[in-house]
């Protein structure tokens, strides 16, 4: 009887970005195109078989990536990993770009193995024709100070209940944030955080938290009572997706294969 060769399963990482103003959010949905299922249809289209990625998070509907990671099976080997990459740009549309595509071990997760994300949300107070659609325009001043003062707090809680979208599925609302502050960007300012996991709109509704604090409509001591509440009620308005970018995803080097090609 002849003996049936198995053939080995390796694992991918692609490395992407997308301006998200064209899909419903990251993940599939069934009423609206999501940068996942633009991108299995790509590696439908070269490697000729039904390939399923997966993400690192879920970005909402318009919310952009400058750095996305996901992965993705393909049995056997991928002849030149710069070449997919390569021929993947050609049949993507122009608001999504592959940076590179490396191999990590077979148990490696884009979500689970992430050992944090950052994200960056721009803000500013002038009309700008060029950046209206990846800033969020406000009115009246803003006072930085009290806003980074605020941020301060955020690092005292890990249950952030009170900034998370209701309903959800994940089984813990505790996330450890490591960085979160508001810096001077061109004619705003912009907010960045990093954490090693996110809740659904948590990042929107820490800024519209913090933008609270910093029109005055909201204490130190109020900030802290809405996080102590773990009522999603508590907290400020949700900010609009369009000017949130998620910028990076670090991981462990212990899951990356040396023989990237």
């Amino acid at each position: 009887m002849e003996e049936i060769k198995q053939i080995d399963v390796n694992r991918y990482f692609i490395y992407l970005g997308y301006n998200g103003k064209n899909y419903c959010g990251w993940q599939v949905q069934p009423n609206g195109v999501s940068v996942q299922q633009t991108l299995e249809e790509a590696l439908f289209t070269l490697l000729r078989q039904p390939v399923s990625v997966t993400g690192a998070g879920r970005t909402d509907a318009g919310v952009h990536a400058r750095t996305m990671v996901a992965h993705f099976d393909w049995a056997g080997p991928l002849d030149s990993l710069s070449l997919l990459a390569e021929k993947m740009n050609r049949v993507l549309p122009k608001d999504i770009a592959v940076y590179r595509i490396v191999p990590v071990r077979p148990d490696a997760h884009a979500r689970f193995d992430a050992t944090s994300r950052t994200y960056k949300y721009y803000v500013t107070t002038q009309k700008d024709p060029f950046t209206y659609d990846l800033t969020y325009k406000i009115h009246g001043s803003l006072d930085i100070e009290a806003m980074n003062r605020a941020c301060q707090l955020l690092f005292e809680y890990i249950d952030f209940t009170s900034f998370s979208k209701l309903h959800t599925d994940v089984k813990t609302n505790n996330c450890r944030i490591m960085h979160a502050c508001w810096t001077p960007e061109g004619t705003g300012w912009c907010f960045t955080i990093t954490a090693d996991r996110f809740l659904r709109n948590m990042v929107r509704a820490v800024v519209g938290t913090l933008l609270d604090v910093g029109r005055g409509k909201l204490s130190q001591e109020g900030l802290r009572q809405v996080i102590e509440a773990k009522d999603r009620c508590k907290a400020g308005t949700s900010v609009p997706g369009h000017a949130l970018f998620l910028t990076d995803v670090t991981y462990p080097e212990e899951i990356f294969v040396i023989n990237n090609k």
